[in-house]
């Protein structure tokens, strides 16, 4: 089965919802227009029950198929975010919220499940319920724990969830996937080196903490060349340096740091949070200093199960006649937490030969739409398929 053709003849009105998501990008939980446009087109859609405020802003809409003898129930997620970055497209509906943008295809991933969810709701070809789920806060705010924290698994009795991700460089509206562990888990630490502040020309009468900082950022990187094996996936990063004093003059009183790990597995995560806090501490200590570590484990590893991974393939080379092995994303994707609650498989789509998600010349391919609708309206004509 190619492109569903409904979804040709939907293109280009999922494109107008799209672009009209683009021109109005909201971040984290305050997606209160998004949210609300999608509830609007759920209930114009027909569709049997549309709540809102799962999750703070995250909605949920529910399709019942022309029977329900399978007892089956699927849930289908889009996350809805954008991010807090200039936009640089030069495009006629280029964000008009300034140092917002969608730049990771948050809107593509709302208006395809959008396309989806009318498809479904016209024509209710599966046996079984499916469970449209759009999601706030991707982007850092954990915005999928939150909807699993309200209860949305358990109280639509969602069996399986899957997702979907648009991908530059993979050719439009081809898809690629992975199974078991796929996105990297998402930690953060903040490091608070303390040490006796005072004139630059007179260092002998500091204990410089700018120094100590410095030697912490490079042996910060013995982790992953001396620490771990050297088969396994750990990045350890330190991306922001900041001094109490910005003077040219001055050896300032402490020094802030701020970085992000990524790991694969969990013994990877538990050693990179142990050497963090010993590194720190014990380097700040050999240069006089008092080093003070909070490190907070965010996102956890998303894996993909095995059954479902092969069924999401399968349904991909159907849709597009192809489906590549997808390889390890150090990126983090709170589709995790609703994976840790119910098997199911996250797949990547192609946008072709675009900028690089999170870049501000980054946009949505809209060629990648009718692939996209027609991948997950599949998952469900296939998974529950009518008598």
């Amino acid at each position: 089965m190619p492109v569903k053709n409904r979804f040709a003849e939907l293109q280009s009105e999922i494109t107008e919802w799209r672009r009209d998501l683009h021109e109005n990008p909201e971040l984290l939980f305050d997606t209160h227009r998004t949210s609300a446009l999608v509830a609007e087109k759920l209930q114009a859609f027909g569709c049997d029950e549309v709540v809102t405020g799962i999750g703070r802003t995250g909605v949920v809409g529910v399709i019942k198929g022309k029977a329900s003898g399978s007892g089956k129930v699927i849930g289908l997620r889009a996350d809805m975010d954008a991010l807090p970055i200039l936009e640089d497209t030069g495009l006629e509906y280029a964000s008009k919220t300034p140092g917002a943008m969608h730049a990771c295809g948050h809107d593509g991933h709302t208006a395809m499940l959008l396309g989806a969810a009318k498809y479904l709701a016209e024509t209710r070809n599966f046996d079984g319920t499916v469970v449209v789920i759009f999601q706030p806060a991707e982007e850092g705010g954990g915005g999928g724990k939150e909807m699993c924290d309200d209860g949305m698994m358990a109280r639509w009795g969602i069996q399986e969830v899957y997702g979907m991700h648009n991908w530059p460089g993979v050719p439009v509206g081809q898809f690629a996937i992975r199974p078991g562990a796929f996105f990297a888990a998402t930690d953060i630490f903040e490091v608070t080196v303390e040490g006796k502040g005072g004139h630059a020309a007179k260092p002998h009468e500091t204990i410089d903490p700018t120094v100590a900082s410095a030697q912490i950022v490079t042996a910060l990187q013995t982790i992953a060349s001396r620490n771990a094996d050297p088969v396994s996936q750990i990045v350890v990063s330190v991306t922001s340096f900041e001094t109490s004093s910005t003077a040219f003059n001055v050896i300032p009183q402490r020094v802030k740091l701020r970085g992000t790990v990524r790991t694969l597995a969990p013994e990877n995560r538990d050693l990179a949070e142990t050497r963090i806090n010993d590194i720190c501490t014990g380097m700040a200590a050999a240069l006089g200093c008092v080093a003070k570590v909070d490190y907070t484990r965010n996102y956890p590893v998303m894996v993909n199960s095995e059954e479902q991974t092969e069924f999401a393939a399968d349904v991909a080379r159907a849709v597009s006649g192809d489906c590549a092995d997808a390889p390890l994303v150090m990126g983090g994707e709170d589709f995790a937490f609703m994976l840790e609650e119910r098997p199911g498989a996250y797949i990547l789509v192609g946008n072709g030969d675009t900028a690089a998600v999170h870049h501000p010349q980054y946009n949505f391919n809209d060629e990648a739409i009718p692939a996209g609708c027609s991948w997950w309206a599949e998952i469900v004509e296939r998974r529950m398929p009518a008598a």
